[in-house]
């Protein structure tokens, strides 16, 4: 069998794979703990299956436009207006499955081979990989200081004169760490004046925590919609804990929409119309139940900070928002691929290796499930560690003896 250079390059999805491996093991009876889930476990919201169950009740189940259908663009736009203060057209939004879509026709937008694009580390795993598939070349930026937090300077040492691109993930995954409004201002300055596009990956926009406030980076740009290469990424898969839906969207001047709506016709033609009905109920519908998701996790990460704080020589930094910890784990294995391996095959942890997100002996664990799954987890995890724990450990009905320590 012979299989492209680039099907070569690109590995299989990590969390697909811990996903895969957890799913197996629950299967075969084993207690399972997933910290490493990247969704809520909120039920969608009733507005969204109201509105996809009415569509499918008229069994006229056919083929939308491309880029998305006039009702969700409407609620996309409204949307828009109420939450970033900006104002844009039809013209202007391109609806696909999934942000991650999105993201991805856009970059096969804007990319030609060997260009590079930005990427902040710690980063979601999946950006490098994507700028890989348009034969780009991702150039990662780790903040000098040891933060998470990007800073201009580093930022503008990477930019070459074929930097196309900067991708901006606030909150972020898997930090959770949201960029300060002075940095976004920055950056927005710095884009327009260096003519780069600035894809603002806003996923988790408004998951944030402490009395925070959403930043919009609208508030910053000094040109029209028309003239801008400011790109807003977005979807209902992370705020409306829809993330079986894929429904995404991107804001963009006319011209790369257009552009965008031609790649993604000659790919997958068009999201399902029952899932844009889904979430034009979603965004259209009541919003309190972002608000109770927010103060669930905002709950559930004190609780795993807390946690985690009492492993000795584990250090953490407090996210601002997402369901996301990133711990560092360095003073236990400094290879965090052996050690997301180890807790899951002596303890039955799912957390998942920091060096797919750019920074190696770090774990990004989840806090999107339970208080229990949490409490749990974390003692699991310290018990497998910390040579200061007892030598015996219960998980479920089963009695562990430590014997590697």
């Amino acid at each position: 069998m012979t299989i492209s250079q680039l099907a070569k390059t690109i590995p299989p999805s990590p969390t697909l794979k811990l996903n895969e491996t957890a799913r197996i093991l629950k299967e075969l009876g084993e207690p399972v703990i997933h910290l490493g889930i990247g969704e809520p476990k909120s039920k969608t919201p009733i507005d969204a299956i109201i509105s996809a169950s009415a569509k499918l009740t008229t069994a006229d189940i056919k083929y939308t436009p491309s880029d998305g259908i006039p009702s969700l663009k409407k609620a996309i736009i409204r949307y828009t207006e109420e939450n970033y203060g900006k104002v844009v057209g039809p013209e202007n939004v391109i609806v696909s499955n999934g942000a991650k879509q999105s993201l991805s026709v856009l970059l096969q937008t804007i990319i030609s081979p060997q260009e590079e694009v930005i990427i902040l580390s710690p980063h979601w795993v999946s950006y490098p990989e994507m700028v890989k598939i348009c034969y780009g070349f991702p150039v990662i930026v780790t903040p000098e200081d040891g933060r998470f937090h990007p800073r201009m300077e580093d930022i503008d040492r990477a930019v070459t004169s074929y930097t196309r691109a900067i991708i901006v993930n606030s909150p972020n995954n898997p930090s959770g760490v949201m960029f300060s409004r002075d940095f976004i201002g920055e950056i927005v300055e710095y884009c327009e004046k260096k003519d780069i596009y600035l894809i603002m990956d806003d996923i988790y926009h408004k998951l944030i925590f402490d009395g925070k406030s959403i930043i919009s980076c609208y508030d910053f740009t000094k040109k029209q919609t028309e003239k801008s290469k400011l790109v807003v990424i977005n979807g209902v898969s992370k705020l409306f804990a829809m993330t079986g839906f894929r429904i995404g969207w991107a804001i963009a001047e006319k011209k790369i929409v257009e552009a965008m709506t031609n790649i993604q016709s000659a790919t997958t033609a068009c999201p399902s119309v029952l899932l844009q009905a889904a979430a034009t109920g979603a965004l259209g519908g009541l919003q309190s139940g972002i608000e109770s998701l927010r103060l669930t996790l905002e709950n559930n990460r004190n609780v795993m900070i807390t946690e985690l704080r009492t492993i000795d020589g584990v250090t953490v930094t407090k996210p601002d928002g997402t369901f996301y910890c990133f711990p560092d784990f360095r003073a236990y294995n400094k290879s965090s691929t052996e050690l997301s391996e180890f807790l899951l095959e002596k303890v039955r942890v799912v957390a998942v290796p920091g060096v797919e997100f750019g920074m190696e002996g770090y774990l990004r664990l989840s806090f999107g499930g339970t208080v229990k799954e949490i409490c749990d987890g974390i003692e699991r995890i310290k018990w497998a560690l910390d040579p200061n724990s007892p030598n015996e450990i219960y998980i479920g009905d089963r009695k562990l003896i430590r014997d590697w320590i």
